[in-house]
Parts: C-alpha cells; sequence; structure tokens
C-alpha cells in the first residue's frame, strides 16, 4: 500500500511540477540556485516540526559519516542539476538526459555491489542509453542551428553547451552512487525514509551561503515581477514568488514520494519509477510549452520509453495474467 501511495505522489507532484519550474526558467534562466534553495527550506522547515518534533527527536540513522556523506551527494546532484540551466540546456533535453539515471544505476549496481542482470535488462540498458543519445546529438546540432552570429560566437555557445552536458552527467553518476549508498544504509539501521528526507534538506541549507548573493539577486528580480491577486489571502504577490512557493509545494510531494519508494524498493526500482515520472513531464513539457521537438527526438523518446518497458517486463507480466485468465475459465468449464 505504500509503495502505491508513494508512485501516487511522485506521479502527481511530477505532473504539475514541470509546469511551474519551466515558467520559472523561462523567465529568469538562471534562477536554479534560489528554486533550489526554496525546495530545502522547505523540507527541512516541515521535517524540523513533525519529523524531529522540533529536535527532540534523536536520529535513527547516526548523523556522523552516513547522513554527511549522503547529504553531501545530494546537495550535489540538486545544485548541479538545476545549475545546468544555464547552460543552453532546454528543459525536454534536460529531463531525457536525467531519464539515463537507470544505466547508472545499473552500472555502478554492477561496479560497487557486484550485481547480476538478466540479458533483459541489459538490453533495456542499451536501448535507454541509444535513445538519450540520440536526443543528445540532435539537441547538439540545434545549438549550432539557433545561434545567429559569428563563428567564434557559435563555438563559444556550443562549448557552453558541451559544459551543461558534463554536468548532467556528473550528476548522473553522483545520483545513482547515492541510489545506492541509501540501499545499503537501510539494509544495516532500518528503513526511515522521512527522516532521511529532512536530514537530506536540512543539513546542507548552510551550504547555500555561497551562493547567497545569486539567490538574493534573483529574490530582488522576482519581486520586480508583475503582481496578481491571490483570493485566500485577499493581497496581491508577484506571480514569480507565486510560482516558486507552487514549484516547491509539488516538488514536496514528488520527492516525498521517491523517499518512501527507497524503502520499500531497491535502488534500481526506484530509478525506473523516477525515470518514467521524468518521460511524463518531458511530454507536458512540450505539449504545454510548445517545446522544440523534432521526429529524431520523438524516435529516441520513444527508444528509451521502449526499453523502459522491457526493463519492467511488462509483456511477461500481461503474458502471465492473460495465462492465468485463461487457466481459470478454463477450471470453471470443467
Amino acid at each position: 500500500m505504500n509503495t502505491i501511495f508513494a508512485v501516487l505522489l511522485v506521479f502527481v507532484g511530477c505532473c504539475s511540477n514541470v509546469v511551474f519550474l519551466e515558467l520559472l526558467v523561462r523567465e529568469f534562466p538562471g534562477c536554479g540556485n534560489i528554486v533550489t534553495f526554496a525546495q530545502f527550506a522547505f523540507i527541512a522547515l516541515e521535517g524540523f516540526v513533525f519529523e524531529t518534533n522540533f529536535g527532540r527527536k534523536k536520529p535513527a540513522i547516526p548523523i556522523r559519516y552516513n547522513y554527511v556523506i549522503m547529504v553531501t551527494m545530494f546537495f550535489t546532484v540538486s545544485v548541479i542539476n538545476n545549475y545546468a540551466l544555464n547552460f543552453n540546456i532546454a528543459m525536454p533535453l534536460h529531463m531525457i538526459f536525467r531519464s539515463g539515471s537507470l544505466i547508472a544505476n545499473m552500472i555502478l549496481g554492477i561496479v560497487i555491489l557486484k550485481k547480476r542482470y538478466s540479458m533483459s535488462k541489459y538490453l533495456s540498458i542499451v536501448m535507454v542509453s541509444l535513445g538519450i543519445f540520440i536526443c543528445t546529438i540532435m539537441s547538439a546540432r540545434q545549438v549550432k542551428t539557433v545561434s545567429e552570429g559569428s563563428e567564434e560566437q557559435d563555438v563559444h555557445a556550443f562549448l557552453h553547451w558541451l559544459l551543461g552536458i558534463a554536468m548532467l552527467t556528473f550528476a548522473l553518476l553522483m545520483s545513482a552512487r547515492m541510489g545506492i549508498f541509501q540501499e545499503t544504509l537501510y539494509k544495516k539501521y532500518g528503513k526511515h525514509s522521512k527522516e532521511a528526507l529532512f536530514y537530506n534538506h536540512c543539513l546542507p541549507l548552510p551550504g547555500f551561503l555561497l551562493l547567497s548573493s545569486d539567490i538574493y539577486n534573483h529574490g530582488v528580480l522576482f519581486s520586480q515581477s508583475t503582481p496578481v491577486d491571490v483570493p485566500v489571502i485577499g493581497q496581491a504577490v508577484p506571480i514569480m514568488w507565486l510560482y516558486l512557493l507552487m514549484n516547491v509545494i509539488t516538488q514536496y510531494l514528488c520527492i516525498r514520494g521517491v523517499f518512501i519508494l527507497t524503502t520499500e524498493c531497491a535502488s534500481l526500482t526506484v530509478t525506473l519509477v523516477v525515470t518514467l515520472r521524468k518521460f511524463m513531464s518531458l511530454i507536458i513539457s512540450i505539449l504545454y510549452f510548445n517545446n522544440p521537438f523534432t521526429a529524431w527526438h520523438w524516435l529516441g523518446t520513444a527508444v528509451v520509453f521502449l526499453g523502459t518497458l522491457i526493463y519492467t517486463e511488462v509483456w511477461t507480466s500481461v503474458r502471465g495474467a492473460l495465462r492465468g485468465t485463461a487457466e481459470l475459465k478454463d477450471k470453471k468449464s470443467e
């Protein structure tokens, strides 16, 4: 039951979150730091009140070493993923590329945990990688086409984009490593999803002091945005702050579901759910915002999605269910 509830939280949160995040990024492409800080601060405050009972409850998992490592990885992944949007990375490519966490998780699982998988699993990973590769290459060509300047400016734009891809790649591997670390941690100390959610967002907060000037500057820009009337409070609020608040709430729903899943399922299964969530975000982004998406992008997306279905062994499950229904009918006829 917890697993179904968690999956619902992930998908409901993601459907709403992608809209508000893109509204923020379209207006201010460099606002990744203030978005990340707001998410961390909200979840940390909620956890401090409801999980730790205003700091009176001791953590079940020792903070020293265990949480320090996990928090460092989580903070790094969150900041880099959002900051990569500053480097000519379009939102659809951002979501497609991050869907590669499935292959990163499997590779690190083989290397670190010495896991072995069936041939269908390896085939699915190859397809996911191929789909992401197609989408990345086509987006690289779009970067060259879109830039309208001298050859030197074109090269600069492309190198800028490559830096964004490098950041996404690093965050991808770091995220997969964090998932494996969480899995081993829960096996040792038990499942404590709400506690992990709180400490992962509370402990990194001092790190945002390094980004304080950028956060402050974007806060000023947000305050200068067009005010809109909010019926509940009967007051006008700058629209960018409203978008930020809705982004924080929907992101909380999504990440809350992910942390529940980490205590109920293996890290690779969690990665699969997150991958499907990203594809739903991708479709919403394309349809709602009319983001550029060529036939090659659709081909890459289809290959990634097919690879994901192969990994979940959907066909085997459907065949088994149909076979079970047929056997039940035969028994009734007898």
